[in-house]
């Protein structure tokens, strides 16, 4: 098996509650995902029958600096494992609270808590990674063995990642709102059957399209969530490459800056209690942004445009795709969708990740 169908199988175990093992040159981590386990997991997991004690609880720095238990330089690193000592009065419940930052002001925890030497911490890392990959919160109960459903190498989730698995799977004509003349085409990543799509307006002429890359947002895009300011980009979007020569709108599958949806949800939580948008992200034990712009200049690629003026005003947008061999000829300003909901969010933008508004 490829490290990348591992990886995928090894993420849709702690999906779905199953124990997973990581292994890294310094070791080797056994760990069962903190939101996804249940009583008789956890007690099976906590190995009762062999009398082997209670596994520990593995959480990032940045989150385990909120509990005061690991320091800011660890804590600056999303990366960083911290390990909490688990003893028996640390149930589930109390390990939820332990891994879900938004339960912290309903849920005071009762401590003290008592940090302890992370074995094997690349394997660690590797866990706490594996966790974000799969959309949940990276918080874990961790031993050193027992069984488990799935298992890899840690630079397995680095194949995972290669956006060279990304295929072209289908295409068709869709007359949409904008244009008429329009065509969907749908990309699949062979290792998880992740699917993102290009839309394109307009007739292909050899100049370089008016590209947005666009992240999915469901409470935005679709629910018209004020939010953010995702909606009105997505159609201002559209609406702009029906006046270009033609233009491509890559519909990314990396809803919230790539934590996911429910976590996305989570941050919002975060954000009403006085939070925000990037301290809730590191706060959950995330980074900043989680995307991978790669896989936008993958299928950039795979439609053969490897010149494009882009519409963003993200600078990080630009580097992901110069990076990955995209030439951005022009970037053009985009900017719409302010409203009193979203204005700290956007202020945000501007202030802590470089967006020019």
């Amino acid at each position: 098996m490829s490290g990348a169908r591992a990886a995928a199988r090894a993420i849709d175990a702690l999906k779905r509650g199953w124990p997973v093992a990581v292994a890294a040159g310094d070791g080797r981590v056994v760990v069962l995902a903190i939101e996804t386990a249940n009583d008789v997991t956890l007690a099976d997991f906590d190995g009762e029958s062999s009398g082997s004690g209670p596994a520990d609880v593995l959480l990032s720095a940045a989150r385990a600096a909120t509990l005061n238990l690991a320091n800011q330089r660890e804590a600056a690193s999303p990366a960083s494992p911290a390990l909490v000592e688990r003893v028996p009065w640390i149930d589930l419940p109390t390990a939820i609270a332990l891994a879900d930052p938004v339960r912290d002001l309903a849920t005071p925890l009762k401590g003290p808590f008592r940090a302890k030497a992370v074995y094997a911490p690349a394997a660690a890392a590797a866990a706490l990674r594996l966790a974000r990959l799969a959309g949940l919160l990276p918080a874990l109960f961790a031993r050193v063995d027992g069984p488990v459903e799935a298992e890899i190498r840690a630079e397995a989730l680095d194949d995972y990642e290669d956006p060279a698995h990304l295929v072209i799977a289908s295409q068709a004509r869709l007359p949409v709102a904008v244009s008429e003349k329009a065509e969907i085409v749908a990309f699949r990543h062979v290792a998880d059957a992740a699917e993102h799509v290009a839309l394109i307006i307009g007739t292909p002429d050899g100049t370089p399209p008016l590209v947005r890359l666009h992240s999915e947002c469901l409470t935005g895009d679709v629910l018209g969530s004020l939010k953010c300011d995702c909606g009105p980009q997505l159609h201002g979007a559209l609406s702009a490459m029906t006046h270009a020569n033609w233009g491509i709108l890559l519909y990314l599958r990396q809803e919230g800056r790539g934590i996911g949806l429910i976590n996305k949800l989570r941050a919002y939580a975060l954000q009403d209690q006085g939070f925000d948008t990037v301290d809730a992200n590191l706060r959950l034990g995330f980074g900043v942004d989680e995307r991978d712009f790669r896989v936008a200049a993958r299928m950039l690629a795979l439609l053969g445009q490897l010149k494009v003026r882009l519409m963003t005003n993200n600078p990080q947008k630009v580097a992901g795709l110069e990076d990955a061999g995209i030439e951005v000829v022009e970037r053009v300003a985009h900017k719409m969708g302010e409203n009193p909901h979203n204005s700290a969010y956007l202020a945000t933008k501007r202030d802590r990740t470089g967006h020019v508004l």
